[in-house]
């Protein structure tokens, strides 16, 4: 076995007994630790353990005693949202490993779904709409806080943009999987269907990480810096 002299830099050849002394040495002095690990005892994040991009299970950044009622109205209609998103996302699943065959009870949850969206997602986003988020766009241009200053948009048009696309993903899964399921063609019609599944994964990810944003860092916002009168303006509207 031939090593490096670390003083002359050549290469020598080495018995066993040696080159087991020479890797006990370079182990207690070589600063890279080869089977690292991470200490349990620190709540600190590491590349090893990283943290979710968007952990809906964490805690609010207030306590939900914080908010007013209009706020935790909202919160709790998310909770309802998230585990309907749940239910949908595993049928989504099921439809793909079932190489897009509908069985009863995908076919059940999908429209279910549906009937969720039209019936409650539309509404409370149109009461978001029609309520907070116009006064609270109100107040963060009176504030100062605008992504452009020549241009009054604020992060309520993110989460508007954000309801826009939910519609129109929902409406594209909707009419690809009607369309594939009228298709003759066995390639044509897994084609559509997995337009159609890419599509609810993408919408179910881009609700999440909606819902995530307003819990986190919108509705704090409002409660810091709306108004008493302000919230039973929002109140009014409902």
């Amino acid at each position: 076995m031939k090593i490096i002299d670390k003083k002359t830099g050549k290469r020598i050849v080495s018995n066993d007994l040696e080159l087991k002394k020479h890797k006990r040495a370079l182990k207690e002095t070589d600063p890279i630790i080869v089977n690292a690990f991470k200490d349990e005892n620190t709540d600190e994040f590491s590349p090893m353990n990283p943290p979710n991009a968007y952990d809906l299970t964490r805690s609010l950044n207030m306590g939900k005693d914080e908010f007013s009622v209009v706020l935790n109205s909202f919160i709790d209609e998310h909770l309802d949202v998230l585990e309907e998103l749940g239910k949908f996302e595993n049928s989504l699943i099921c439809f793909k490993e079932n190489s897009f065959v509908f069985t009863k009870e995908i076919n059940k949850s999908f429209n279910e779904f549906f009937i969720y969206f039209d019936n409650f997602i539309l509404p409370h986003n149109k009461k978001e709409e029609k309520g907070l988020f116009s006064v609270l766009h109100r107040k963060l241009i009176e504030k100062g806080e605008l992504r452009n200053p020549n241009n009054p948009e604020t992060a309520i048009d993110l989460m508007e943009d954000d309801h826009v696309k939910f519609i129109q993903l929902a409406t594209l899964i909707f009419n690809f999987l009607g369309l594939a399921s009228r298709l003759n063609d066995n390639h044509s019609k897994t084609i559509t269907f997995d337009v159609a599944y890419n599509s609810g994964i993408e919408l179910v990810e881009l609700m999440k990480l909606h819902i995530f944003r307003e819990n986190q860092t919108l509705f704090p916002m409002a409660q810091k810096l709306l108004t008493k009168n302000d919230f039973q303006s929002i109140l009014d509207e409902e």
